[in-house]
C-alpha cells in the first residue's frame, strides 16, 4: 500500500431494501466533498439490472455511479465490485470488478461468496489509497441473519474490513421502532457492536413527535440516536436504481404527450427515460402487464431487458404486441432500446444460451434486422448523432449480441460506425445506445418527432442542483462532524 494515511470509513445499512441508504451516501459524498475531502463510494455488493459505465471499463451498479458523481470523480468498477443482474430462468449474472465471471442461482451464489470476498477488499483498499474518506453502503437488510455465515454485503463485510455501522431505518414505511429494536435483537452481539449509531429516514410532520421514540430506540438499542431526516421531495429528480420505485398503474395525461415504456418483468437501465418524466409537457407511463398501451400515447418505448427473450415473451402474453400494432396504425412512434431494439427485429436468437435456455424465436418484424447474442459484452461511452438530421448525442452501449441487416441506420457514432435501425415510415426505430434521453439535444429531437413541446430544460444541470440541494439538506439534520468521528481507519491487510 502506498505510505499515504488509510482513508477513514463509515458504512451505512439498513433495516430493509429501499430505506434511502443510497441517496444518503449520495448525500454525505457531496457534503463532504464540499468540505475538501477526497470521497469514493463503496458498495460490496449490488444486485440491480440498472447499470452504468465506468470509466475503466466495466460496469457497476447505477446508484454507485451516481455516488461517484456526487464525490465529483469519475465512476470505478471497484465502487461496486460484485455487482448481481437478475436474469430470467438463469438466476443471476455475476459480474466481479466489471466483468461477467458466470451466471448462478441464488443457492449456487451463497456458495461463490465466501471466494469473493478477496476481490471486495482488494477493491476497497484500491480506494482507501485515494481518499479521505471511504462511504460505505449495504445491501438490503443487516439483520438477514439467514444470509449472515456468507455474508459480504453488510456485517461480514464491515467485521472483515473494521468499519464502524450507522443503521438506517425508514420511517415513512412504518414500524421503524421496531424494525431497528429487532435488529438489534436478532443479529449477533458482536455485529451489534459494530452499529455506533441509527438514522430514522423520511421522516414527515413534527420532528418533536417522534423525541419519544428515538429515545426509545436508545434504550432499548444501547445505540446513540445520530438524526431524524425529514423526506426529501426532490428525490425523484436524481437517477432510480430498483424498478420497485417506478410509477405504477396508467393514468390521464391531463393534457401533456404521453410517452408510454412497457414495464415488462427484467426491465434494465430504466433511468434512461428519468429525463423524459421530468419535461414539463410529457407524461410518462410505465406501462405493466395487465394494462393496456393507452390509446392516447404519442411514443411507446421498448426499454433495455436483462433477458430479451424472455421479456419478448413476456411482452406478448400482455397483448402489447396487437397494442403495438394499433399505436402505429393510429400514427404512432415506436423506439425500442437496446433489448428493446432487438425485439423490434425479425429474429433473436441465443444459441448459447447466454440469457436463458438455447433459443431461435420470432421477433415483432416492426425493423428489418436480426440479433444473435453473444457472449462478448459491449460496454464503452460513445457520441454521435442522428443519420437524419445530425441531431448530436451522447451516450453508452452496454450489451450482448450483434445486430444485422439495417438499411437504414438511425445513429452515426463518432467513429464512423452505425448504430441502429429506422423503418421506411420513419415511425419505428431502435438502437443500442443508453442515455439518448439524458442527452437534451437528443431529447429535444425525439420530443419535436411527437409534436411535444419545446423546452429549454436543462437535465445535467438539474442533477447538480439537486445533489446541491440534497447535500443541504443533510447537512440540516445530521451532525456531519460527528459522523466524520465516528469514521475509523479501516482494518487493511498487505495486499488489499
Amino acid at each position: 500500500m502506498p505510505d499515504r494515511p488509510i482513508a477513514r470509513a463509515l458504512m451505512i445499512q439498513g433495516t430493509g431494501s429501499d430505506v434511502g441508504k443510497s441517496l444518503l451516501v449520495a448525500a454525505l459524498a457531496r457534503a463532504y466533498t464540499r468540505r475538501g475531502l477526497a470521497v469514493r463510494p463503496f458498495k460490496p455488493q449490488n444486485m440491480s439490472n440498472n447499470a452504468a459505465v465506468a470509466a475503466d471499463g466495466g460496469e457497476i451498479g447505477r446508484a454507485q455511479a451516481l455516488q461517484a458523481r456526487a464525490a465529483r470523480v469519475a465512476p470505478s468498477v471497484h465502487m461496486n465490485p460484485i455487482l448481481l443482474k437478475p436474469q430470467s430462468d438463469v438466476g443471476a449474472q455475476v459480474v466481479v470488478q466489471g466483468r461477467i465471471v458466470g451466471n448462478a442461482k441464488a443457492r449456487e451464489y451463497q456458495t461463490l461468496k465466501p471466494g469473493l470476498m478477496g476481490a471486495v477488499l482488494q477493491s476497497f483498499g484500491w480506494l482507501a489509497a485515494e481518499a479521505d474518506l471511504l462511504l460505505v453502503e449495504g445491501a438490503g437488510s443487516a439483520s438477514e441473519v439467514n444470509l449472515r455465515a456468507a455474508d459480504i454485503a453488510n456485517m461480514g463485510f464491515a467485521r472483515a474490513a473494521g468499519v464502524p455501522v450507522v443503521l438506517v431505518g425508514d420511517i415513512d414505511r412504518g414500524g421503524v421502532i421496531a424494525s431497528l429494536v429487532g435488529t438489534k435483537a436478532v443479529i449477533d452481539p458482536a455485529d451489534a457492536a459494530m452499529i455506533v449509531g441509527f438514522i430514522v429516514n423520511r421522516f414527515r410532520g413534527d420532528p418533536a413527535l417522534f423525541a419519544d421514540g428515538m429515545k426509545l430506540i436508545e434504550r432499548h438499542t444501547g445505540w446513540h440516536a445520530l438524526g431524524l431526516v425529514p423526506f426529501f421531495e426532490e428525490a425523484n429528480r436524481l437517477p432510480a436504481e430498483d424498478a420497485l420505485g417506478l410509477p405504477t398503474g396508467p393514468r390521464t395525461a391531463d393534457g401533456k404527450v404521453r410517452i408510454a415504456i412497457l414495464a415488462y418483468p427484467r426491465i434494465s437501465n430504466f433511468d434512461d427515460f428519468d429525463p423524459l418524466r421530468q419535461e414539463p409537457g410529457i407524461d410518462v407511463t410505465f406501462v405493466y402487464p395487465g394494462d393496456a398501451i393507452p390509446g392516447d400515447t404519442a411514443l411507446v418505448v421498448l426499454p433495455g431487458s436483462k433477458a430479451t427473450i424472455a421479456d419478448l415473451g413476456a411482452l406478448r402474453a400482455a397483448g402489447w404486441e396487437v397494442d403495438l400494432r394499433a399505436h402505429l396504425r393510429r400514427g404512432g412512434h415506436v423506439l425500442g432500446v437496446c433489448g428493446g431494439y432487438q425485439m423490434l427485429g425479425r429474429r433473436i436468437a441465443d444459441p448459447d444460451g447466454i440469457e436463458g435456455p438455447p433459443a431461435n424465436v420470432d421477433g415483432l418484424g416492426l425493423l428489418d434486422v436480426e440479433t444473435v447474442l453473444t457472449g462478448d459484452k459491449v460496454l464503452v461511452e460513445v457520441t454521435g448523432a442522428t443519420a437524419e438530421d445530425g441531431a448530436p448525442f451522447k451516450g453508452y452501449e452496454m450489451h450482448v449480441g450483434r445486430t444485422t441487416g439495417a438499411a437504414r441506420p438511425l445513429l452515426f457514432l463518432g467513429n464512423g460506425m452505425a448504430d441502429g435501425a429506422v423503418d421506411d415510415s420513419g415511425r419505428v426505430a431502435g438502437c443500442y445506445i443508453h442515455g439518448l434521453m439524458t442527452d437534451d439535444r437528443q431529447r429535444r429531437h425525439w420530443l419535436q418527432k411527437i409534436g411535444a413541446p419545446d423546452t429549454a430544460f436543462d437535465y445535467e444541470a438539474g442533477v447538480e442542483t439537486t445533489l446541491d440541494r440534497l447535500a443541504d439538506h443533510i447537512e440540516k439534520h445530521l451532525d456531519l462532524d460527528r459522523l466524520l468521528t465516528l469514521a475509523k481507519a479501516p482494518v487493511l491487510t498487505p495486499g488489499q
